[in-house]
């Protein structure tokens, strides 16, 4: 199926700004781009790289005063929701791939060694695998209050736990951290999300959740919304929100606002 994404940012600068924009599609996923556009009118769009987690960014400098920046895009998904594998089964540190075991150990907002007694406490005693992260993304589901006042730029995974309360990026970065305090290998994503087959009952926005290693690979799982979806269109993946920020700035950047589209196109 076809999803229509994009976004829009109005961001105001009291002086030329460069940044690293992360809005796109990520290439190497099962969602191909049907056509895409930028609206460059105040914004000209610079060039692109891959960064160390192969996320496709873009690099831009926004000139004094305000701007606004667009992109809008169609995007061909799979009509199948998250996968689900429940008989999935933890893999021990030390035969971990080299390339998971970064995604064992803590990040910036994502400090496992910090919680590593409440998870053992709490999360220990559970089925290792599948069963386990799934009762982990059931805890935070039903223990952290969703709400866009209840959250700062800076709140790591302890303050999560500590307040219960956030956004999605909040509940994502709490169940990483649990997950890898045992030594399970979780990342933090994030992109679009269309309200395909569920209830509508807020302004669409950017969604966040996370991937977990288990058997010999990745599965999608969604704290924040705590079921499984369709219509992903995955933009970056890393350690942590850090790693896939929307627009990381070098210099002061105030955002007056954002809007955010995801809708299925048919």
């Amino acid at each position: 199926m076809r999803v229509h994404v994009g976004c829009e940012f109005v961001q105001t600068a009291e002086q030329a700004v460069h940044a690293i924009v992360q809005v796109e599609p990520r290439p190497d996923t099962e969602s191909t781009v049907v056509s895409e556009m930028w609206d460059e009118q105040t914004v000209a769009i610079s060039t692109t790289y891959n960064d160390q987690y192969h996320n496709l960014c873009r690099r831009l400098t926004f000139p004094v005063g305000t701007s606004v920046l667009r992109y809008d895009a169609m995007v061909e998904v799979t009509d199948q929701v998250d996968d689900f594998e429940p008989s999935a089964l933890e893999v021990p540190p030390a035969r971990l791939p080299g390339s998971a075991l970064v995604y064992a150990m803590p990040s910036r907002f994502c400090p496992s060694d910090e919680l590593g007694t409440f998870a053992f406490q709490t999360f220990g005693h559970e089925q290792p695998g599948w069963t386990r992260v799934q009762v982990i993304c059931d805890w935070v589901h039903a223990n952290i209050e969703f709400g866009y006042v209840n959250t700062w730029p800076t709140k790591t995974a302890a303050d999560v736990l500590a307040t219960r309360q956030g956004v999605c990026r909040d509940f994502a970065h709490l169940a990483v951290t649990i997950c890898r305090s045992l030594n399970i290998p979780a990342r933090y994503a994030f992109g679009y999300l269309p309200d395909i087959d569920v209830p509508v009952d807020a302004a669409m926005d950017f969604c966040a959740w996370m991937e977990v290693y288990l058997g010999d690979r990745w599965y999608t799982f969604d704290p924040r919304n705590n079921t499984r979806r369709k219509g992903r269109v995955l933009i970056g993946r890393g350690r942590d929100a850090l790693d896939v920020a929307m627009v990381t700035s070098f210099g002061a950047l105030r955002l007056d606002s954002m809007t955010v589209w995801a809708d299925r196109a048919d």
